[in-house]
């Protein structure tokens, strides 16, 4: 009951040369996780750097082409361009340098804690309203459904 030779099964060769046919996701499955740790720990580091309560609304978002400036307007009165602050009467000047060859064109955006003085963030609007920036809007977040 000898085996013939050639008729057998291989075991533990292969053959070399020939095309795998199989395909390995593992490197593919760690670089995403990676990815995705890297953009989970990023993620909340990317708005606005002034921590400020903001007013809920349930209008939906803007589309936005550029990259707007954002004045925030805190609880306890200071008024932050970006994430500097600035006081009052500097404002305009340093929203006009930062808007640089955009102009009074410029996108601009008000923050206003939901706890702030509401004359101030009235105030802040009507300045760059009065000084000719008409692409001005108020940032709410999303009134979360009961």
């Amino acid at each position: 009951m000898g085996m013939m030779p050639g008729s057998g099964v291989r075991r533990g060769r292969r053959q070399r040369g020939g095309p795998i046919g199989e395909i390995n996701v593992t490197p593919l499955v760690d670089v995403m996780l990676v990815l995705l740790i890297v953009f989970m720990v990023t993620a909340p580091l990317l708005t606005a750097g002034v921590a400020i309560d903001l007013p809920q609304t349930s209008a939906p978002e803007l589309e936005v082409e550029s990259k707007p400036l954002t004045v925030s307007v805190t609880p306890d009165g200071e008024i932050y361009l970006g994430e500097e602050v600035v006081p009052a009467a500097a404002l305009l000047a340093a929203v006009g340098v930062a808007a640089g060859s955009a102009g009074t064109g410029q996108r601009l955006y008000i923050r206003g804690d939901a706890s702030a003085d509401y004359g101030l963030i009235m105030q802040v609007m009507g300045e760059l309203s009065a000084a000719g920036y008409a692409r001005i809007g108020l940032i709410t977040t999303q009134r979360q459904a009961p």
